[in-house]
């Protein structure tokens, strides 16, 4: 098999696993929906670490005794810093100290911990909705703006395809969180908004490619008008993407867990955007019926030959 019959084969495969991935995230978004953060739902977060670690089970039965109510419990470092969540529901807490009643309980067992509260934070509810309709401002904007761009520059095929990568990246790496429960924050959303502007590139520069080609080689199929600017521009793709993920990969490592969400989406959403830029952005066009000549055909309408 030659390589431009492999490439071929690679695309349309990758174009049909990527709509099954894209109902597969859909059903997670139906099904479980997001796990929304205490920046849009309000409610309590209050972080401290203890002495020695202490396993989950363990730390969730001592918190029973001061929050009846639902709550989140995470923990990181090897069990020695917590993270508790609770709704906006000051029935969910029974008094402002509990915190120094568990450390007391902690300190009076046989083994000794010692608890050290780091931070407690309170956001309304109130607030939450707002940062929920300002952010979905956000998208709706960036996704109109992008729709204008990509409609003044491409041939509407071409756009598309562009429209349908940033869609498939989107809706993958919300997907991704709804199957897996991680917390979706405000630093989430901005690493949804970095994504459309990463695949958004990626397709750009995909597409630009593919109406160079056009333009010079109008004789040939579009088929191989494809993989040739897949080609041209692989090299610079795997290079681009790979230095962002080393990148990525060092902030989720080394950052903490604040960054963890932040760090997924972005790792999640490049890894993606790069398969999507060869897939569908590229693919999508093809499918649509556009042909190689298609500026040859305009050119001729605008200015026929004698």
């Amino acid at each position: 098999m030659t390589r431009m019959a492999w490439l071929t084969k690679f695309r349309v495969a990758g174009f049909y696993l990527s709509l099954g991935l894209v109902l597969l995230a859909l059903a997670g978004l139906f099904s479980r929906g997001l796990n929304l953060g205490l920046d849009f739902t309000g409610g309590y977060l209050t972080e401290f670490s203890t002495s020695e670690a202490v396993s989950q089970q363990e730390m969730r039965r001592a918190l029973s005794a001061y929050l009846p109510g639902d709550f989140a419990l995470s923990s990181a470092e090897q069990g020695t810093y917590w993270t508790v969540r609770q709704a906006d529901n000051v029935s969910s807490v029974q008094g402002a100290d509990w915190l120094d009643k568990l450390a007391q309980e902690l300190a009076a067992k046989p083994r000794a911990i010692t608890l050290v509260p780091q931070d407690a934070i309170y956001m309304g509810s109130q607030v939450g909705e707002e940062l929920i309709e300002q952010g979905g401002l956000a998208l709706l904007t960036a996704a109109v703006v992008i729709l204008l761009y990509l409609a003044i520059r491409f041939e509407w095929r071409l756009a598309t395809g562009a429209v349908a990568a940033l869609c498939h990246d989107v809706i993958l790496v919300l997907g991704l969180f709804a199957w897996t429960g991680l917390s979706f924050d405000l630093t989430v959303l901005a690493s949804i908004l970095a994504i459309i502007g990463y695949s958004l590139n990626d397709s750009i520069i995909v597409g630009d490619k593919v109406r160079e080609l056009m333009k010079r080689q109008s004789d040939a199929s579009m088929e191989t008008v494809i993989n040739l600017a897949i080609q041209s521009t692989l090299v610079r793709t795997l290079i681009t993407s790979g230095t962002t993920l080393a990148t990525i990969l060092s902030v989720w490592l080394l950052a903490g867990t604040s960054l963890n969400g932040f760090s997924v989406a972005l790792f999640a959403g490049i890894l993606v955007g790069t398969f999507s830029s060869v897939a569908i952005s590229a693919t999508v066009p093809q499918l649509l019926g556009l042909t190689a000549d298609y500026y040859q055909k305009q050119q001729e309408a605008v200015c026929p030959l004698p």
